[in-house]
């Protein structure tokens, strides 16, 4: 992959090489600033200026890395796992007590980290790339990737407030006549997302079915389009379409088709291994349709680890984190390998004391559990335990729930390497590409298409086709009850992908997913009698059935602390702007549903 996206240090130290060897050309140029016709008359230093607008605008793992809401681990905002901080912003928002300046993405001030500093800079590209003596297949190329990443930070701003002021061009910075000119209005939601529909057309139409080999994790036609698909099928969701409008789910279905189409005419599909997928580094990953690169170099100016890998691995490692941890409402959540939800096969049975047992593939490769194998640190045959001895916990630090995340740790890495882990966090999978189609599918009743993407998903899993080919699935489902099911396979696909809270919130599913409910989590203690004396040392060898019949009792208990109870309230739908921002700018207008709100993200 090309380092450009890898590091913005890198970029910058690159940059700055070049403008100070190329002394005859900038012998009488202010060296102090950038000079566009500069810049943008020699492709690689427009490059170069685009992997800056990479490096802001690529989400981190599971879609954090930028600012407020997405700064969070959104997996503890639903019922994959939870942040037990009761003064947590997460908390917050899922007790109910939401203050109007909690969620900051709009922006408070002027700072090129925030959205519309962001936007600033992308727009400006945009307008320099425009102006400079490139070749125009080149400049076209290059502001494909810009119309990209701006409909991206609208899509980021619309999916929390509604409709936003939309700008398109550098404001001018100086003076009371800039200030005037920068009081502008929110847009209408309808507004936005055409904006963000119209830059992503835009950059379909440049853009390339793929890189060269070097340019590997850049934006492609596929990508945009795939993109695309994603923005309407927000727009068709029960948050911005309460009407259930038919047109907007067959914008998103229409859209859907021509990602799946650009993308398998590209060599794009299903990577046929659930879990190996996430270490295909290379152009031969056909899964990986949006990417984000990370690296494993040490240096401070080149190093870029994903963070996640390490956090993620129990405190055993060295400098394992322990966080993602898996609820048992996620843990319990999982199919079993016919298919069927736990309880609902006749071919497996399912009880709360094995309940590893017979699972879909997917659980064991992305639930750790006490006696699981996981091979971790070189070690491929190393036992995870997590039981309570005597009142204690065998681990030297204890998992809150009794279970660790293992999708897309590296089992590879060596003892203490853990905090350099490389891995590429992939944005947009193949699978949901996939899905999206589903969903948008089952919108226009196009019932046959959705079990067919459905069915896909569930034999790469590896899940048993079963006598009627439909590998679990419900035969002649309803249109409501197909839905269901794509939900239901996205919560199990995407689990701790980032996706599970924002499927909640535009489906508008908080209220009977946890509301007056709290989350849980298991305790696995070891029994007080009938266990050998030598169990401690010979565990690794006891049958794990065995143990778990004889040796261990099972409690499931409230992972969220009392008093807490899960209270989503229906406004959060839709946040508030921050208060300041209105101080800011007296043309905004207040989320409707919010003190003093007037705003309709509706329209």
């Amino acid at each position: 992959m090309n380092i450009c996206l890898k590091s913005t240090a890198t970029a910058c130290a690159a940059l700055l090489m070049l403008l100070t060897s190329c002394e005859k050309v900038l012998d009488k140029v202010d060296l102090g600033a950038a000079n566009p016709t500069l810049v943008f008359g020699d492709s690689t230093l427009a490059n170069l200026n685009l992997s800056v607008i990479y490096d802001q605008n690529l989400p981190g793992w599971a879609g954090q890395g930028t600012i407020g809401l997405n700064s969070i681990n959104p997996s503890n905002l639903s019922d994959e796992c939870a942040n037990t901080n009761v003064s947590s912003l997460e908390a917050r928002l899922l007790e109910g007590t939401l203050q109007p300046n909690d969620i900051q993405d709009f922006g408070t001030g002027l700072s090129p980290t925030n959205n519309y500093g962001k936007i600033r800079l992308i727009n400006s590209f945009l307008r320099d790339a425009n102006r400079g003596s490139l070749l125009q297949g080149t400049k076209n190329r290059l502001r494909a990737q810009a119309y990209f990443f701006r409909a991206w930070r609208y899509f980021d701003l619309v999916r929390l407030y509604g409709g936003v002021p939309l700008i398109t061009k550098p404001l001018d910075a100086v003076g009371e006549d800039a200030r005037a000119a920068a009081y502008l209005p929110r847009n209408t939601t309808a507004e936005t997302f055409a904006l963000i529909k119209s830059d992503l057309d835009s950059a379909i139409m440049f853009l390339p079915g793929r890189w060269t080999a070097a340019e590997w994790g850049k934006i492609t036609k596929g990508a945009a389009a795939a993109f695309k698909a994603r923005a309407l099928l927000y727009y068709a969701s029960p948050q911005f379409n309460p009407s259930n409008n038919s047109a907007r789910w067959q914008d998103a279905y229409d859209a859907s088709k021509q990602a799946v189409a650009i993308l398998s005419a590209n060599g794009y599909s299903l990577h046929p291994s659930f879990d190996q997928l996430w270490f295909t580094e290379s152009a031969s990953n056909q899964e990986a349709v949006m990417i984000t690169g990370f690296n494993t170099a040490t240096g401070d100016q080149v190093r870029k680890p994903n963070g996640y890998d390490n956090s993620a691995r129990p405190a055993y490692t060295g400098t394992g984190g322990g966080s993602w941890q898996p609820t048992w409402d996620i843990v319990s959540a999982f199919p079993m390998l016919d298919g069927k939800k736990p309880g609902q096969s006749t071919k497996y049975s399912y009880t709360q004391q094995l309940f590893y047992k017979n699972r879909d593939p997917r659980f064991d490769k992305t639930i750790a559990y006490n006696g699981a194998t996981w091979p971790l640190n070189g070690n491929n045959s190393y036992k995870l335990w997590t039981y309570l001895e005597k009142g204690k916990s065998v681990e030297r630090t204890a998992t809150n729930t009794g279970f660790y995340t293992r999708k897309a740790i590296n089992p590879t890495v060596a003892t203490g390497d853990a905090q350099y882990v490389g891995t590429d966090w992939i944005e947009i999978r193949y699978a949901e590409v996939l899905l999206n189609l589903a969903e948008s599918a089952c919108g226009i009743n196009r019932l046959p298409e959705a079990y067919d993407q459905l069915k896909a998903i569930r034999k790469r899993a590896g899940i048993e086709a079963g006598a009627d080919g439909n590998y679990g699935l419900k035969a002649g489902m309803s249109q409501a009850e197909m839905l269901e099911a794509i939900l239901y396979e996205r919560q199990i696909e995407f689990a701790f992908e980032g996706k599970r809270f924002w499927d909640l919130r535009r489906h508008k599913l908080f209220e009977s997913t946890l509301n007056n409910k709290r989350r849980r989590r298991v305790e696995i203690a070891l029994k007080t009698t009938g266990v050998p004396a030598d169990f401690t040392t010979t565990r690794d060898n006891v049958n794990l059935d065995k143990a778990y019949t004889d040796y261990f009792d099972i409690t499931v208990k409230d992972l969220d602390p009392s008093p807490r109870i899960l209270k989503w309230d229906s406004k959060y739908y839709f946040f508030a702007l921050p208060q300041q921002a209105i101080d800011n700018n007296p043309s905004l207008k207040q989320t409707l549903g919010w003190p003093a709100g007037s705003f309709d993200p509706l329209q």
